[in-house]
């Protein structure tokens, strides 16, 4: 089983809870299954994520659930290495390292950082909302996008993380180099995200009622100015209120500002993409209050070497760092200014 499923609510299957509602489906797995599903945030009632298995649905609701590629069976234990930050009895912030895969799925059965987590912890001690293949994971980094992520080491601290999530209380900023000028130094995307109706292995911008909204604010750091074979470059700093799948790159994408490198979303110019083989895309820092402690857990992570190489040799056509980009850029490990 695998894709997206959306439902329009009748009158007559009005009045139910949400995982019974679900189970009733003949696309969807059990009852049991689908409040996992909800649990793990795969679920979105009207385009917002429902965590609520008890809600009732009402006639004329759109709900869209996201199933699982398929069963994995049990994630068995890998020694891969892990690049931990922070780590209690309770949660791990690590940086996670460009090619990692967060859990199996078609084509990658095994090697994954959820293979790697139950090695480090033991399948007993992570959280198992988001499914039995999916161990610890709070929320997912593309393959080839690095830097830090959460994991949880059981349901109360996963459901907990989550709703910080929800609630647009967990703080996430992400580092991206983009194709372009940015004219503005600040700005708001909002919009419905959806897979793409032309390309399944894509998401698209999209007004579609069952599409799920996506909130990126960013912050123009450095700006770069155009040589011969581009048309310049914008180091930006984004902060994800919402975590859609791939949505800092089509955000990018739809601004016409594509993030420098994407195999997906880009321009496929590879010497404009200055030689990365992935995108510019690098979760640098995250903040948030304890779920249990109630302490502030604030983490940074500097650029990897191939993504601060190529600000190294754009250095010379720098138009110069905004006021943000003064404070952040020397905290990500590049040359001093």
């Amino acid at each position: 089983m695998a894709g997206d499923l959306h439902i329009l609510v009748t009158e007559d299957q009005a009045g139910v809870r949400l995982d019974s509602f679900l189970g009733s489906l003949d696309a969807c797995p059990s009852r049991s299954a689908c409040a996992h599903l909800i649990e793990g945030g795969a679920v979105a009632v009207n385009g917002e994520t429902c965590l609520s298995k008890k809600q009732t649905v009402a006639a004329g609701d759109r709900i869209s659930v996201e199933l699982p590629e398929e069963d994995p069976g049990i994630v068995v234990p890998q020694n891969i290495p892990l690049d931990i930050r922070y780590e209690d009895d309770y949660l791990i912030v690590l940086s996670k390292q460009r090619g990692l895969v967060c859990h199996p799925a078609h084509g990658h059965a095994s090697g994954t950082l959820a293979n790697a987590l139950v090695y480090h912890c033991g399948i007993d001690h992570l959280g198992t909302l988001q499914g039995e293949d999916r161990p610890g994971i709070v929320h997912r980094l593309d393959r080839d996008t690095s830097g830090l992520m959460l994991a949880a080491k059981d349901d109360d601290t996963q459901r907990a993380l989550q709703d910080l999530i929800r609630l647009r209380t967990l703080d996430r900023r992400y580092i991206t180099l983009v194709h372009g000028y940015v004219a503005h130094d600040q700005g708001t995307i909002n919009t419905g995200i959806a897979r793409s109706t032309r390309d399944r292995v894509k998401m698209a911008v999209s007004d579609d009622p069952f599409a799920r909204q996506a909130i990126t604010t960013f912050r123009v750091l450095e700006r770069f100015e155009a040589s011969r074979g581009d048309d310049g470059y914008t180091l930006l700093e984004c902060h994800l209120y919402t975590g859609r799948t791939h949505q800092i790159r089509v955000h990018m994408r739809h601004i016409n500002h594509p993030c420098v490198g994407d195999p997906l979303y880009g321009r496929g110019n590879e010497r404009a993409d200055r030689g990365l083989t992935r995108q510019f895309l690098h979760s640098w820092r995250v903040c948030f209050d304890h779920p249990v402690t109630g302490e502030t857990i604030e983490c940074r992570d500097e650029l990897p070497w191939d993504l601060a190489a190529v600000l190294e040799e754009l250095a010379p056509l720098s138009l110069g760092r905004t006021e943000a980009g003064e404070e952040i850029v020397p905290q990500l490990g590049l040359w001093e200014g």
